[in-house]
């Protein structure tokens, strides 16, 4: 369920890279509780956007605020400078982010990924970490896989240790960064899967830009279709998957569907 109290706003965020404008005014309110699905086809800015969320990416002008902080940057004389290393690290510890690469640590098992933020960032001590992140990984279905490399590991299992890895931090927000598209077929449900029981089962707040209409139709409960750096419609998926308004959301859903 969601309540009033927005976790994550977006107001009017411009993005260039050189002169290329790829976010051209995106402004966008995510609830407590709530899943929204980012669609829209490849070059809309969909990734850009969610990296501009944890200031992986900074914006030329806007304004990003998660729980009420700005990200990245600060106000000073009505204007916004960016902030310091030190808070915007301590900003990020609120946003949990899962990359399409896994971005594992190679030379760490499965739970020392886990363990490695909330023991180095938020100073954790090891012998509370690794229970919570035993139970972290038990909640992925991976409690026998604690000490296994990432390479012993297929792409869906990894998918699931960064996911747990993300959780491990206990942020308020979860970022989806088209999280099955570097998957093998077979093994995308069971990352959705994972997924699917945070939003069920946790009320996890999370924004997932993917292309898998069936997971956004059934777990979001807002689709927001962008389309050269804008977002050109939002609605629930009831409405989005029955009967969308612009044509080129048409277009986009008849060419994937």
């Amino acid at each position: 369920m969601t309540s009033d109290a927005a976790i994550m706003r977006a107001e009017d965020v411009v993005k260039r890279f050189g002169k290329l404008e790829v976010l051209k005014g995106v402004s966008l309110e995510v609830y407590t509780g709530e899943v929204v699905c980012i669609i829209g086809p490849s070059g809309s800015g969909k990734t850009t956007f969610i990296r501009c969320i944890n200031h992986l990416e900074k914006i030329e002008s806007g304004r990003i605020e998660v729980n009420g902080h700005l990200i990245g940057y600060e106000e000073k004389n009505g204007k916004l400078v960016e902030d310091s290393e030190k808070n915007i690290a301590k900003q990020r510890a609120e946003i949990g982010m899962v990359f399409q690469r896994f971005n594992l640590f190679p030379h760490k098992t499965a739970l020392e990924n886990v363990i490695e933020a909330p023991v180095n960032v938020r100073g954790l001590k090891k012998s509370q970490a690794i229970p919570e992140g035993q139970a972290l990984l038990a909640r992925v279905g991976l409690a026998d896989k604690a000490d296994t490399y990432p390479g012993k590991l297929s792409g869906g299992q990894q998918q699931r240790v960064a996911i747990a890895r993300a959780l491990a931090m206990k942020p308020s927000l979860m970022l989806f960064d088209e999280p099955t598209s570097a998957l093998d077929p077979e093994v995308i449900g069971e990352v959705l899967d994972v997924m699917k029981a945070l939003a069920v089962d946790f009320g996890t707040t999370m924004i997932v830009v993917t292309h898998e209409m069936g997971f956004a139709r059934e777990v979001g409960d807002r689709v927001v279709m962008m389309d050269d750096g804008k977002i050109i419609e939002e609605g629930t998926p009831e409405h989005f998957f029955t009967a969308p308004r612009e044509e080129r959301t048409k277009q986009f859903l008849a060419a994937i569907l």
